[in-house]
């Protein structure tokens, strides 16, 4: 295509995307964040579209909080793109080369026909995260058994257990799981057929066949996947013809020997609307949670986040605060860190307490899990099986001892009470005691496994 001859497919529709996008994101979200952030090139090979950011940290976080919303945009323009990237790289030319061979026609091309689909989507299926891999993948109590599931799966070796079912709720880690595992087993094997999809794409792609009269081309494409993953299998809930190509579909794969993944909000007996003999599959394998993490998982989530993100300055006490605070699921917890290290690179002001509670003030509103210290006194009270006047009594025998220090020291985590607070809640008591209770505990949790043990699950409850 000549230079003069106006902008390329790609050119055109970047402009577009860039007005939608200051339309939908406001002005000042816009400005911050996707107007530095330039097109690179189209990958005709890999159906790939490539932008860039000015750093490696707007790379990260445009990727993070707008990959979604930039991909639907790209695919509404031009339908055979699979895939966007963004890195960081200022050394690239802003816009697209209109001049490079072979990708503009194939934009700017009508679709293809029907049976070109199938590669279509085949490629599509291998868009995995390099973020969402095992490595970066923070594993603790909550989530251990379907880390090790996953990355038994994935290693391609001979299994115990098939399908793989992970339930759990939103934001918890699910999806980074089945990115890890495409990738895992995509490196082991590099010419195997992984396809990876929601249950809604599912049900619209064989609705869609069915419409075309070509359901053995969906079928045989899917039917002959090495690994086959499907995200959110409870939105099927209620779709006779989608669960029934589902349920054969499952057996297929399964009889064959290769590898299913499915995920849900829920454990396959908790869900409603779904064939009993989909259930009965799922329960065949292997079912496991993805719990809410605890609050040591949080905490070597947000260190693992800050170990990506050197030009971030954050206090220990800022640390501390949001893992206690941002429990609701791991996907906040890392939404709020960013916020809080943007607005800081934007503002020029140093995190602290005070700039992180206010950059925060509408999150912590809305998440804020109003903990009392009656509601401790009881959970402790009701664990170690005590009366809960003995958290105000004077009797100091061991039994009744330990579990009132306990108990302080889970006000002191727990609540925005102050020591003297506290203590006046426990019978009276001088704030020097509180602070004696809270040492007392947090020394015995090193070395005593079992009070170490009864801590987590008390938290655990209390922050629900």
């Amino acid at each position: 295509m000549p230079a003069d001859s106006g902008p390329s497919p790609f050119e055109a529709a970047w402009d577009a995307i860039r007005t939608s996008l200051r339309r939908t994101c406001g002005p000042r979200t816009f400005d911050g964040w996707l107007k530095p952030v330039t097109l690179i090139d189209f990958d005709a090979a890999d159906a790939t579209i490539r932008l860039a950011a000015p750093s490696d940290f707007m790379a990260n976080w445009v990727s993070t909080h707008f990959a979604e919303q930039l991909l639907q945009a790209w695919r509404a323009m031009l339908p055979q793109v699979a895939r966007v990237t963004i890195v960081a790289d200022t050394s690239r030319a802003a816009l697209f080369d209109a001049a490079e061979p072979a990708s503009a026609p194939a934009v700017a091309a009508a679709p293809e026909p029907a049976p070109a689909e199938p590669e279509a989507v085949a490629i599509a299926s291998h868009n995995f995260e390099a973020r969402y891999s095992f490595d970066s993948f923070v594993v603790g109590k909550a989530n251990e058994i379907a880390y090790n599931a996953a990355r038994t799966l994935a290693e391609g070796g001979t299994m115990g257990f098939n399908p793989l079912f992970l339930h759990g709720g939103t934001g918890l880690g699910k999806t980074h799981l089945m990115h890890a595992i495409g990738q895992e087993f995509l490196a082991r094997q590099p010419g195997a057929r992984v396809i990876y999809m929601s249950a809604e794409k599912f049900m619209y792609e064989f609705v869609a066949a069915m419409r075309a009269k070509d359901t053995h081309s969906f079928k045989a494409r899917l039917r002959a996947a090495d690994v086959l993953m499907i995200d959110d299998v409870q939105f099927i809930a209620g779709k006779e013809s989608t669960q029934e190509e589902f349920f054969h579909t499952m057996n297929e794969i399964i009889s064959a020997g290769r590898r299913l993944v499915i995920t849900a909000d829920r454990s396959p007996q908790d869900l409603e609307g779904i064939e009993s003999r989909i259930l009965s599959r799922l329960s065949w394998g292997l079912v496991a949670d993805v719990n809410p993490a605890d609050f040591e998982l949080r905490l070597n989530i947000i260190v693992k986040k800050l170990e990506a993100m050197p030009q971030a300055h954050v206090p220990q006490d800022v640390v501390l605060f949001l893992a206690r605070r941002i429990s609701a699921n791991v996907r906040e917890l890392e939404g709020a860190l960013n916020r809080v290290v943007a607005y800081s690179l934007l503002s020029g002001r140093p995190i602290d307490m005070e700039f992180t509670q206010e950059t925060l003030a509408d999150m912590l509103r809305a998440t804020q899990r109003r903990i009392t210290i009656d509601e401790i006194q009881r959970r402790v009270c009701d664990h170690y099986r005590i009366k809960q006047s003995e958290m105000s009594s004077a009797r100091r025998a061991r039994e009744v001892a330990r579990p009132r220090q306990v108990a302080m020291y889970l006000a002191k985590q727990l609540t925005p009470r102050s020591l003297p607070e506290i203590g006046r809640r426990f019978g009276g008591r001088d704030h020097t005691t509180v602070i004696h209770a809270v040492k007392q505990i947090e020394k015995l949790r090193q070395t005593d496994a079992e009070l170490d043990a009864d801590v987590r699950l008390l938290m655990r409850q209390l922050e629900g």
